[in-house]
C-alpha cells in the first residue's frame, strides 16, 4: 500500500508542477499521460482525489485505500507547488 500511495503523491506532484509551470493544456495533458502510463499499474492512476472518489464509487479502490489515496494526492498537490514557488517563480 505505501508504493500506491508514493506513486499517487510523485505523480501529482508532477502533475501539479507542469500545470504549474506551463499552464499549456498539451503539456498538462502529455503530463498527465506519463503519469498514467508509467504510474497507473502500481495504483490504477487517479493522481486527483476528485478521480480517486470516483474510482471508489465504481468499486476500483478499496475502502481502505481511499483515505491513504486522498492524502497523498493532496500532499502531492502540495509539493508541486512548493517545487513551482522554489524554481521557476
Amino acid at each position: 500500500m505505501k508504493g500506491k500511495v508514493f506513486v499517487e503523491f510523485v505523480g501529482t506532484m508532477f502533475l501539479s508542477f507542469v500545470i504549474f509551470a506551463t499552464g499549456n493544456y498539451l503539456a498538462i495533458g502529455a503530463a498527465l499521460a506519463i503519469a498514467v502510463l508509467l504510474g497507473g499499474p502500481v495504483s490504477n492512476g487517479a493522481f486527483n482525489p476528485a478521480i480517486a472518489i470516483a474510482m471508489y464509487s465504481a468499486g476500483k479502490i478499496p475502502n481502505t485505500d481511499l483515505i491513504p489515496y486522498l492524502i497523498g494526492e493532496i500532499l502531492g498537490g502540495l509539493a508541486g507547488l512548493a517545487l513551482f514557488q522554489t524554481f521557476v517563480k
